[in-house]
């Protein structure tokens, strides 16, 4: 008898001891993604084994943002990365030499075919002609949102290779809500006529979304909202929104609505609203994740050309 409960006793032990070491090794991974879609992408992909720290918040404008010295203490403790990559984080390479982070680097538009266009209303100080720059707004299309989780999970399996069936089949079941929201999204495009489909937004963000799903985004910034457009790029704008008969017009969630309400005002089209471009809105927001986002915009889009 005694025996017997001493062997159980042992076995517990060991049971106990196996389970603690099971556990150490089965602390989240420390993530840091640079802005709100990515934390997005990488919280449906982890899931709990995942502890994710963002850098540019809700609403928050990557293109500008200064970062912090706690931003650095999160880089450096962190075992993954996820950046967008496409020079979008401007703020990028500043932050991985302040913190000395050991961490793997993974830009996440690798396998995204980049959409290189010419900048028509340039600063003042580029040629007259404008200048061609590459769009790093890659996810707004929802078929490279695909590829961000592809390779969020690739790198969630390198880091965690126990985990890794499960950052597969999260990813799996996060990509079929993408494939029904693409759906939803082509079907809201198709109900607007082709001769309504120009709208007018704050900068050039949507060209990938413009290039998969057929509307045509005017806009008086470039790629970035680091300068202010001259009055001569705000002028030719308004002629060309006034040519092409632009249905509606968008202040966008990151940027001052001052120089939307001014074409505004000078092409008599009324503002439909707000589209979420390079971040997500607050939890109690409209746009607080990536489907809520493109189903805000497209919503946005749809009522403000039809009147619904």
């Amino acid at each position: 008898m005694l025996k017997s409960f001493r062997a159980a006793l042992v076995m517990s032990v060991i049971t106990l001891s196996a389970f603690a070491t099971s556990s150490a090794f089965a602390a989240p991974l420390k993530v840091v993604a640079s802005f709100t879609v990515i934390a997005d992408f990488a919280k449906n992909v982890g899931g709990d084994r995942v502890n994710i720290t963002t850098i540019v918040g809700p609403d928050g404008d990557a293109h500008v943002y200064e970062p912090s010295p706690a931003d650095a203490v999160a880089m450096a403790g962190a075992d993954v990365v996820l950046v967008n990559g496409l020079h979008f984080e401007g703020f990028l390479q500043r932050l991985v030499d302040a913190s000395a982070t050991k961490a793997s680097i993974v830009t996440l538009t690798k396998g995204v075919t980049p959409i290189d266009f010419k900048q028509e209303f340039a600063d003042a100080d580029a040629t007259a002609g404008g200048k061609t720059v590459t769009d790093p707004h890659a996810f707004q299309s929802i078929s490279n949102a695909k590829v961000y989780v592809k390779n969020i999970a690739d790198a969630f399996c390198a880091a965690d290779s126990a985990g890794c069936d499960s950052y597969k089949a999260n990813a799996a079941a996060y990509t079929q809500k993408l494939d029904a929201l693409e759906g939803e999204v082509k079907v809201a495009i198709q109900s607007i006529p082709p001769e309504k489909r120009v709208v007018i937004t704050s900068h050039d963000a949507f060209g990938y979304f413009e290039h998969e799903y057929g509307l045509t985004f005017l806009a008086p910034q470039g790629i970035a909202t680091d300068s202010e457009p001259s009055a001569a790029d705000v002028a030719r704008l308004v002629e060309q929104v006034k040519q092409d008969k632009a249905a509606a017009i968008f202040i966008e969630n990151i940027t001052n609505p001052r120089l939307i309400e001014q074409i505004a005002g000078e092409t008599g089209i009324k503002v439909g609203g707000t589209l979420y471009s390079d971040a997500l809105s607050g939890s109690d927001g409209p746009a607080s994740t990536y489907i809520d986002m493109m189903r805000n915009n497209i919503t946005q889009i749809k009522g403000a050309i039809l009147g619904s």
